[in-house]
């Protein structure tokens, strides 16, 4: 089973039991988070400590976070690759007489 996770940026994120995190967003909001559902701190993230936590449980808690920036994890709470597959129609263009520039004519 893979899950959906986010990259969420938070000032802390505090350790309060075996089982649950604290997490402080920037601006203010505070939610508990199972453990389970923290798989791990985002490296890429340079500018402040960023934590990949699962979809489903962000939904439910008050704490601020953006949809931007996705992964998915396995079950061994491994990143999967993440392939975005996008389709380009080109929109239908008429032909001219003539590609001439009345304005750039000598």
């Amino acid at each position: 089973m893979k899950t959906l996770c986010y990259s969420v940026r938070l000032q802390g994120l505090t350790d309060i039991s075996e089982k649950a995190y604290k997490a402080v967003g920037f601006d203010g909001s505070e939610a508990i988070i199972p453990k389970s559902q923290v798989f791990g701190e985002d490296f890429e993230v340079q500018k402040s400590q960023a934590f990949w936590i699962s979809a489903w449980i962000l939904e439910k808690k008050d704490l601020q976070y953006s949809s931007k920036k996705s992964a998915w994890f396995n079950e061994s709470g491994e990143r999967e690759p993440t392939y975005t597959v996008e389709h380009f129609t080109p929109k239908s263009v008429s032909a001219v007489e003539s590609n001439e520039i009345e304005e750039l004519r000598k």
